[in-house]
């Protein structure tokens, strides 16, 4: 039940913490499974499996050179994950951008409050 629900679509695949941390790796360019197995410090078969997951879900794509193969990332599986996060990032995007304004007003009030405590210099110094 679980196994067909990773495979199901790219939110399920990318779910998993090694099948992100390989796109990422990934999104560098092309990479054997190799280079994959020696900087993630997992088995050949565990690396293997994930990168299975990622291709039936179409995030990831093989091309064979020689007898080496080949995996690099596929934009367009990622692509509702992206849509998706889209809609979240302009709120965020708006929520900073408040949040901006109102440490700005903080910031002038503080320069305001500081310009305050600064002796006033109006002549009467030079009485003595």
């Amino acid at each position: 039940m679980a196994r067909a629900a990773t495979t199901a679509d790219a939110f399920n695949a990318v779910a998993e913490p090694r099948r992100r941390q390989i796109l990422d790796l990934l999104a560098g360019g092309e990479r054997p499974v190799n280079d994959l197995v020696a900087v993630l410090g997992m088995s050949q078969p565990q690396v293997s499996k994930h990168l299975r997951v990622l291709r039936e879900v179409g995030a990831v794509d093989v091309r064979e050179e020689g007898r080496q193969r080949l995996y690099r990332v596929d934009g367009r599986a990622l692509k509702p994950i992206h849509d998706w996060v889209k809609d979240y990032e302009r709120s965020w995007t708006e929520r900073f951008e408040r949040l901006d304004v109102v440490l700005e007003e903080l910031e002038q009030e503080e320069e305001s409050d500081a310009g305050d405590d600064q002796p006033h210099s109006d002549g009467d110094a030079s009485r003595g």
